[in-house]
């Protein structure tokens, strides 16, 4: 993909790398898009490169011009103003409701029918996208919270690791047996907004939530039953159980530390938890089993996806939803992706890009099919988790949700540190203080 000196130099002075122009001579449509990865990420920017190069050749009508970098809300409202945002720009899954209500983003709903296998989509996922019927994006991969646990420690301590735990005392039940067996039966994150992430995942497990709308403001929502369960139950195997050891005020690298050194039996996490621990921390992906959320009353619910600049021109949001199509949401070239990556050496059957848990119906039976047939680690170890997530309603994460987080670290951390910690009192302190937060939400 080789870009002229005169259409680079158009974007910068005529449109600022944004909407203004639409199209080159010669009746090409120009968009410009983020998400590229850096280079420091050689093999994914390979992959992104390459694939921009093929969507070029197959529709030689659009050029595109990919930029590094992904959502910063910091700067969000100042490049739209000033021009400088993209066309296709990504989003967290937190992001959208809050730029569709500043109408940052284009209104697509008249577009998406004609986006082939759009229909095929989790509803959950799109709905992250719709306010009021109206759709503003297309969602590219997702994740859910589950249980990732240690199959060798399980068999050191006379656990099943094809039998998960399912419920959250099952959880404590085989926490005591891999304390017995000299490891740390299970882990927490308490620090860097992690505490607060992880509280609001099992606040969910259990049928709770952080906050909840309360007309058009939104309200905290764990200072209640739900909330001392939760508490209740850390407090239980940290101090009656002893099986979450001594040294706490953990944070996920700790954790995956300890996990891929063999210390640890259970924490909770998403599958691309599994890839970090082999990468960064020596483990093997035989060692490894995922499983749904303990309870499976809810479970967090987050991800990614693409929007549309609201500047942009009808040709470019038609350019702008067939290039997410066909690089993010294609089951035709599934099984090209997957040979690639196997080929190239890179895992191939967890839950996570380029195999992405989106689809329903035939996209997700190919999709499973396909799984098995390039795997390079026994997907068997992370079944329990697909098919436990298809019966687990997710759900995102609260408003102001890192403010609301720092907040709840030190309920979690207290918990953790003080055997004598009055939980109700914690809740309570929390409570004012993320009413306080959530009441900046407009």
């Amino acid at each position: 993909m080789k870009k002229s000196a005169a259409v680079l130099l158009g974007c910068v002075l005529v449109t600022g790398c944004g909407s203004g122009s639409t199209t080159e001579p010669g009746g090409k449509v120009t968009i410009n898009i983020n998400g590229q990865p850096p280079q420091t990420q050689a093999f994914d920017r390979k992959v992104f490169d390459e694939d921009v190069a093929e969507f070029e050749k197959q529709n030689q009508d659009i050029d595109l011009v990919p930029h590094e970098g992904f959502m910063d809300p910091k700067t969000f409202s100042a490049k739209l103003a000033g021009g400088q945002l993209e066309d296709v720009f990504y989003v967290y899954f937190t992001d959208p409701a809050a730029l569709i209500a500043r109408k940052q983003a284009a209104d697509l709903t008249d577009y998406v029918k004609d986006v082939p296998h759009y229909g095929d989509l989790k509803q959950e996922l799109k709905d992250v996208f719709t306010v009021d019927g109206k759709v503003y994006g297309l969602p590219t991969a997702n994740y859910t919270m589950g249980l990732l646990y240690s199959r060798t420690n399980f068999t050191k301590a006379g656990l099943d690791p094809d039998q998960p735990p399912k419920t959250w005392d099952e959880v404590r039940a085989a926490a005591k047996k891999l304390k017995d067996a000299g490891v740390t039966g299970f882990a927490e994150y308490s620090k860097s907004n992690q505490g607060g992430w992880h509280f609001t995942t099992w606040m969910k497990s259990v049928g709770g939530d952080i906050a909840r709308k309360d007309g058009d403001t939104y309200k905290a929502d764990f200072n209640n039953d739900k909330g001392k369960e939760v508490l209740r139950r850390l407090k239980e195997m940290r101090w009656d159980d002893n099986s979450m050891g001594e040294k706490q005020l953990l944070e996920i690298g700790d954790v995956q530390n300890m996990m891929g050194a063999g210390q640890l039996g259970m924490y909770l996490a998403a599958p691309d938890n599994v890839a970090a621990i082999v990468n960064q921390f020596k483990g093997e992906y035989d060692d490894y089993g995922l499983a749904a959320i303990p309870g499976r009353q809810g479970t967090l619910l987050g991800g990614e996806g693409y929007m549309i600049n609201p500047k942009a021109t009808p040709d470019k949001i038609k350019a702008g939803l067939k290039w997410i199509q066909w690089k993010y949401l294609n089951p035709d070239r599934l099984e090209q992706n997957l040979q690639k990556y196997k080929d190239r050496g890179q895992p191939v059957g967890l839950p996570i890009p380029p195999i992405a848990d989106i689809w329903t119906g035939e996209p997700r039976k190919k999709q499973e099919e396909l799984k098995g047939k390039y795997a390079t680690m026994p997907v068997r170890n992370f079944q329990a988790y697909v098919d436990g997530s298809e019966q687990t309603k997710g759900s995102l994460e609260p408003p102001q949700a890192q403010q609301v987080y720092a907040i709840l670290d030190s309920v979690v951390q207290a918990t953790l540190t003080n055997k004598d910690a009055d939980h109700a009192a914690l809740l309570k302190d929390a409570e004012t203080k993320v009413n306080a937060v959530l009441a900046q939400v407009k």
